[in-house]
């Protein structure tokens, strides 16, 4: 019988990598409380009017990308391919967002159907925050700053920041007039896709990868001299606060994202590390789609990263986080035992909270159990074989440091010899 694997572009995260992914989390965990941030959870699954109507019916994500089906009610529904739409759609089936100040992160994984490539996976994991009613360029600094704090506490350093800003929709309104008769003189040099985005999205065009289609955007007006006075000032502000707090950054007039919301600030962190999928976190302003999406016009900034990059980064460090390994190994040589062990673990788990203990089961001899106990890179063992057993004793062994000595301990002081035996 042929063998069941899993979906192309969806991984397993097996044990041997999975503590690089908790480290990661925890570290965003922390860092997102810090900043006065709560936890927000949504549904892998939405009406696909939802990703339509935020996105962008013309975008490359609801066109050729997401995962849509039709439950047996008839409706249209998607695995989410991002969660900023499911944030908004949520605070605004529950009251969170008008007239209130709201930050909140999410965790999660989102599901586009691409072409699998390393660093773009059909399955992917995001962690997100969202700010919604606060309109100054203060909340994008401090987004910015937080991320910023994000890097050095994983110890990343070859992350550079890219900023933009696509001002508001009318100023976008007048410069892609200018943009489409731009490229409408350069039709010929453009590549299919661009020329399939022209009139529906042609700003899109402007991160095109194509070597023709990137030299007519070199000549292509900038959007910077459209921008009108309260974009510029905003902007201006922003770079004056990044500049304050000592956050290197660079203005990218080619960056716009590829998802129809974004206004005013764009930005994307990027590594070299990663070849073509080098983007690891990127996000922007959103000041029209709660609107957009049937709310009160609310301000909104918010960004996502992809936790696949960031685990890979710290792969590579030579430093990377080590996995966790167990503090003792009960050893239990003959399985007569097997029950005065089982009462002892849970006796010294309930004692020492803060033990990490893992028991033998399953048999074996006292050689393969210990070669087992070494193996798992456990700092002692605890032997609880039938002369322990009769004397009410437990040997303990070092398995790791020097100096150490086995002893033979009784088993009511077991619990506060510990300090001493993981000491050794």
């Amino acid at each position: 019988m042929k063998a069941i694997r899993s979906i192309r572009g969806m991984h397993d995260i097996l044990p041997d990598s999975v503590h690089l992914w908790q480290h990661l989390e925890d570290q965003l965990r922390d860092l997102l409380t810090r900043y006065g941030y709560h936890e927000i959870r949504m549904p892998l699954v939405e009406a696909t009017e939802l990703f339509a109507r935020s996105i962008g019916d013309v975008t490359d994500i609801v066109e050729k990308e997401m995962y849509t089906f039709e439950d047996r009610n008839g409706d249209s529904l998607s695995l989410r391919p991002e969660a900023t739409a499911s944030c908004v759609r949520a605070g605004i089936q529950h009251g969170l967002l008008h007239n209130q100040v709201q930050r909140l992160w999410y965790m999660g994984p989102m599901f586009r159907h691409e072409r699998p490539q390393k660093g773009r996976y059909r399955q992917f994991h995001q962690v997100g925050v969202e700010v919604f009613g606060l309109p100054g360029p203060d909340i994008d600094a401090e987004v910015l700053a937080m991320t910023a704090r994000l890097w050095r506490m994983l110890g990343l350093s070859n992350v550079r920041l890219e900023l933009n800003t696509l001002g508001t929709p009318e100023c976008r309104a007048q410069y892609r007039e200018h943009l489409i008769a731009h490229f409408e003189a350069h039709r010929e040099q453009l590549d299919e896709e661009a020329r399939n985005r022209l009139y529906d999205n042609p700003m899109r065009i402007l991160d095109s990868k194509d070597p023709g289609t990137r030299e007519v955007v070199a000549t292509a007006p900038s959007l910077m001299d459209h921008l009108d006075a309260e974009s510029r000032a905003h902007f201006d502000a922003l770079c004056g606060h990044l500049d304050a707090l000592g956050i290197a950054w660079e203005h990218n007039p080619r960056l716009v994202r590829g998802l129809d919301y974004y206004t005013h600030t764009v930005f994307e962190w990027i590594t070299d590390e990663l070849g073509a999928q080098g983007t690891v976190c990127a996000g922007g302003r959103y000041d029209g789609l709660v609107e957009q999406l049937g709310g009160r016009g609310t301000p909104a900034i918010g960004m996502a990263m992809g936790l696949e990059r960031l685990v890979a980064l710290l792969e590579a460090r030579e430093d990377a986080p080590a996995a966790g390994v167990p503090d003792a190994y009960l050893v239990v040589p003959d399985t007569e035992q097997t029950g005065e062990a089982l009462r002892l673990a849970e006796e010294l788990r309930e004692a020492r909270p803060d033990l990490q203990l893992v028991q033998h089961c399953g048999g074996g001899s006292m050689k393969s159990q210990m070669k087992r106990a070494d193996r798992l890179g456990a700092r002692v063992a605890l032997v609880l074989g039938p002369d322990e057993a009769a004397a009410g004793t437990v040997t303990v062994k070092p398995l790791r440091g020097e100096g150490g000595e086995q002893q033979t301990v009784a088993r009511a002081e077991l619990s506060a010899h510990m300090d001493t035996a993981l000491q050794s």
